[in-house]
């Protein structure tokens, strides 16, 4: 096989394929990657057997085939060629000795037989939905902080994606808050359910686009899911089992609605959050009256309130939370002033839009005071 390639179109390349290379291991095939030429196209694989993502690349086949090559050797050595203008030749014997070159510098390593890759597993493109690029980028971002890794139920490591009458709902939790995003979807689909391990949505994060509104196409199995766009597919195995019942948590009873500034709260909030030591656990208390949300905390480095004004309809209220789970739902909010619902002091609230685009439960703490 004999390839060459832009250094940055590689790089580039290398860079999304990189993420499902598996670094604890003692397996040679899960820490590489196959490259492989066929049908005057370049592919570019890698496999932890959890995750599999494969991209193509731009190139020049003067001779097709394929090799396994070590990940991080052959990442290594390509980004450390000097111009990103360069072409590199990469050159591959019977023997699968690989030769590597860029300008006046030669690497010769050992790769590996291509039949010894794990090949991504193939999955029927029948049951699938479409969305934006950005709108899932978005809605990850939105809702992925609300995870836990657990020994005790691996539900609470993943997301829940579940597609019903066009709509498609993003779920996680981690026992102590929950966050729910809901994008309307363009076509008509059919109703699907899983749950994917958050790494997973992590990577494909990491790899879409920020600004483009191009399509990606998701694509549900009995035990895997797969995500495709641009050049690239990533499939992630599912988690099996049952996914907590989300619609026990979630109420729309309450005795106090408070709407109120986010960027203000927020503000607030973080103000606070410097008295808080990483150990120290401190409770955030507000308080609501009249028109005034007062907030303070208590710990050893000092002491805090500040308020902030609201509008509010109901009982008043005192209740205490952890600062940060209101900061990391508030964060991820592009509303300009954000709803608040409570019920009482032991009952968590739920911070949610008119329209139910989100909802953010987030269970209170108990506090002396």
């Amino acid at each position: 096989m004999n390839l060459k390639f832009q250094k940055a179109q590689l790089v580039n390349a290398l860079g999304i394929v990189m993420k499902a290379v598996s670094t604890k291991t003692s397996s040679v095939i899960l820490e590489s990657i196959l490259i492989t030429a066929k049908d005057n196209r370049v592919f570019l694989d890698a496999t932890d057997t959890e995750l599999s993502i494969q991209t193509e690349v731009d190139g020049i086949i003067v001779n097709p085939g394929g090799v396994v090559l070590n990940a991080k050797l052959f990442s290594d050595i390509v980004r450390k060629f000097e111009n990103t203008d360069s072409l590199i030749e990469l050159d591959v014997d019977k023997e699968f000795k690989s030769t590597i070159r860029c300008e006046q510098a030669v690497f010769n390593i050992m790769g590996i037989d291509p039949v010894e890759f794990i090949p991504m597993p193939q999955i029927d493109k029948d049951d699938f939905i479409k969305l934006s690029q950005f709108s899932l980028k978005e809605v990850i971002r939105q809702t992925e902080f609300s995870t836990a890794i657990s020994d005790i139920n691996r539900m609470m490591g993943g997301e829940l994606i579940d597609v019903k009458d066009n709509i498609a709902k993003f779920v996680t939790l981690d026992g102590h808050r929950m966050s729910i995003r809901n994008i309307e979807l363009n076509g008509d689909f059919e109703n699907q359910r899983c749950v994917v391990p958050i790494k997973s949505l992590q990577e494909v994060m990491r790899i879409i686009d920020s600004d483009t509104q191009k399509d990606v196409s998701i694509y549900f199995s009995k035990d895997h899911i797969l995500f495709e766009f641009d050049k690239t597919l990533v499939l992630s195995r599912i988690l099996d089992g049952e996914y907590f019942r989300i619609e026990t948590m979630l109420s729309n009873d309450y005795d106090t609605k408070v709407t109120v500034s986010r960027n203000r709260l927020q503000s607030a909030i973080e103000q606070a959050m410097i008295l808080i030591r990483e150990n120290e656990h401190k409770p955030l208390i507000m308080e609501i009256e009249s028109s005034l949300l007062t907030l303070s905390v208590n710990s050893s480095l000092g002491f805090m309130d500040a308020k902030v004004n609201i509008e509010k309809s109901g009982n008043d209220l005192k209740i205490a939370f952890n600062p940060k789970f209101l900061v990391d739902a508030l964060k991820v909010i592009d509303d300009d002033f954000v709803n608040i619902y409570f019920t009482n002091a032991k009952s968590p609230c739920f911070i949610r839009d008119d329209k139910n685009t989100y909802t953010y439960l987030i269970l209170p703490v108990n506090f002396v005071g």
